[in-house]
């Protein structure tokens, strides 16, 4: 119901809806500060090692840089926040997608570690439907990985 006010608001006042409407999704400073209250383990105030993989993977995602690899500061973590880089992805049905896949390897595992909350990502391979395969660990379980062209990530326990 908000949103459809938002787009007549925007439409009476001769505002492009689109705009308006990315602008009502960012993340509240509630929001990003309980999320950095969580990443933030061992309370230091900077993300590095097993803390930041996933944060710094989703920076990538979304093209910003980090002032220092592998670190995260409170602030750039909480500007990424608030510009939704960290927003929960999910795949599309029907995922993995056959397609053109563009992804560089590490494009690939960016979006693995990022989207598909897993680590240590190993032998990733395009196959012919245009879909990065490989392994990875959840919570320490080995997991099979799938990334497809549209950036979903596929992941099932291996047997």
């Amino acid at each position: 119901m908000r949103m459809l006010i938002s787009i007549a608001a925007c439409t009476a006042l001769g505002v492009a809806a689109p705009i308006f409407i990315n602008a009502s999704w960012a993340a509240t400073d509630a929001e990003c500060q309980d999320m950095w209250k969580k990443a933030d383990a061992n309370n230091d105030g900077v993300l590095s090692d097993n803390e930041s993989m996933r944060y710094v993977a989703l920076m990538n995602v979304g093209n910003r840089k980090v002032a220092t690899e592998g670190r995260i500061t409170q602030a750039e973590f909480m500007d990424a926040c608030k510009n939704d880089l960290y927003a929960p992805h999910k795949a599309e049905a029907g995922a993995p997608l056959k397609g053109a896949n563009s992804f560089t390897e590490g494009q690939a595992k960016d979006r693995a570690i990022g989207y598909g909350g897993v680590d240590s990502v190993s032998g990733l391979k395009k196959d012919d439907d245009g879909i990065w395969r490989g392994k990875a660990t959840r919570e320490g379980k080995p997991v099979e990985i799938a990334i497809d062209y549209k950036g979903n990530v596929v992941t099932t326990a291996q047997q």
